[in-house]
């Protein structure tokens, strides 16, 4: 089983003028990225997340702000992670359940291997931790 982990990609540039972080599909990013999308706007006091996925496997960054993952596979085990620089992110295989807290005016920006689908969500934790794979 994979776990969850943090994902760094170069940062390129200096404080001077600025950085910049490339994410590129199969050479630094461990899948083909299939969609991208981000969040903001997230009041801080609403958890977010409560799921996991089937087949989906994600890299997750904080644009801007603090975000806090707390992760559970299917043995139990429960990680915590904090998501504070650009370029450092958060690797997120399938099977792992999620619970997301942001910070005010946090910008999450999501690297996925797949497309949206509906079935491929475990919504519903007890379903989750009883899942046989």
């Amino acid at each position: 089983m994979i776990n969850p982990d943090y994902f760094n990609l170069d940062k390129i540039g200096n404080s001077s003028l600025g950085f910049i972080t490339v994410a590129e599909s199969l050479k630094n990013v461990p899948f083909e990225i299939k969609r991208v999308y981000w969040t903001y706007y997230t009041p801080q006091d609403v958890m977010r997340g409560g799921h996991a996925h089937k087949k989906l496997q994600q890299i997750i960054f904080a644009v801007s702000g603090t975000i806090e993952f707390t992760t559970i596979d299917l043995q139990g085990n429960k990680k915590t992670f904090i998501l504070d620089s650009p370029s450092q992110g958060l690797f997120l295989p399938k099977l792992i359940w999620r619970d997301i807290k942001f910070s005010h005016n946090a910008v999450l920006l999501c690297l996925a291997s797949e497309h949206y689908e509906e079935d491929d969500y475990f919504r519903d934790f007890e379903e989750f931790k009883n899942f046989q794979q």
